[in-house]
């Protein structure tokens, strides 16, 4: 049994799936893996159910009707991972942008360090760390976090990241419920939870590669979602 989990929301990842779940389970740490997928036509489900016959009471799906976003996927799993009673719960996207060997070290951070929650960091001290991008999604992306520092006044410096190690306390703290969502918002929304809790956040820094395999989910609506997200967590400071 492992004390943690990755979580990973998957939405036609045929072209990535097999080979991230073997590079998570070739680590030194003994981690379980989490599937979330949102009926993926594509026969992602089908590729993780033969898997799980090679890797029993260590890979595990969960599967759901429709594509209801990214933040709903997570919440899904969230629930699913307290009820199994992990004590560390992590974010990971399927495509590679985030790389498995550095799991080790967002563990790490929460089970040695001190830290509550821990973040796979783009930009620690406004350096950039993103490989494969073009220049508009970087700085796009790089300004939408500068933003959020300002409006919200949270001291991270990549609060949209994705690579995320939960402390289970953290989780069952977070009312779930009441989380409103479901794009890039959902990431920084979730931090800024944590962060009024007063959680100890602490950056891992992390390179990000874009995805070489099958296509991104990024819309104008996920961005405009987070631009005009955060004003309203502001201006309502999110009651616990």
């Amino acid at each position: 049994m492992s004390d943690a989990l990755v979580i990973i929301p998957t939405y036609n990842e045929k072209e990535n799936i097999e080979a991230i779940i073997r590079a998570i389970f070739s680590q030194k740490k003994a981690f379980h893996i989490l599937i979330v997928d949102d009926n993926s036509p594509d026969g992602t489900a089908a590729i993780v159910a033969q898997l799980m016959r090679e890797f029993p009471n260590q890979l595990f799906i969960e599967k759901r009707q429709g594509k209801n976003g990214l933040g709903t996927a997570y919440i899904h799993g969230f629930k699913w991972a307290l009820s199994k009673k992990y004590n560390y719960i992590i974010e990971m996207d399927a495509d590679f942008s985030h790389n498995p060997e550095d799991l080790i070290r967002l563990y790490d951070a929460c089970s040695n360090q001190g830290a509550d929650v821990s973040v796979g960091s783009r930009y620690v001290n406004n350096q950039v760390n993103v490989v494969n991008w073009d220049i508009k999604r970087l700085l796009l992306s790089y300004f939408a976090s500068r933003y959020v520092r300002l409006i919200t006044r949270i001291p991270i410096f990549d609060t949209t990241a994705g690579f995320v190690c939960w402390k289970r306390q953290v989780l069952e703290t977070i009312q779930l419920d009441k989380i409103k969502f479901i794009g890039y918002a959902f990431q920084i929304e979730m931090k800024f939870k944590a962060w009024k809790h007063k959680f100890k956040i602490k950056e891992v820094s992390v390179i990000f590669t874009d995805r070489d395999l099958g296509a991104s989910k990024m819309s104008g609506n996920i961005i405009s979602e987070a631009l005009f997200g955060v004003i309203k967590m502001r201006l309502k400071g999110l009651p616990k």
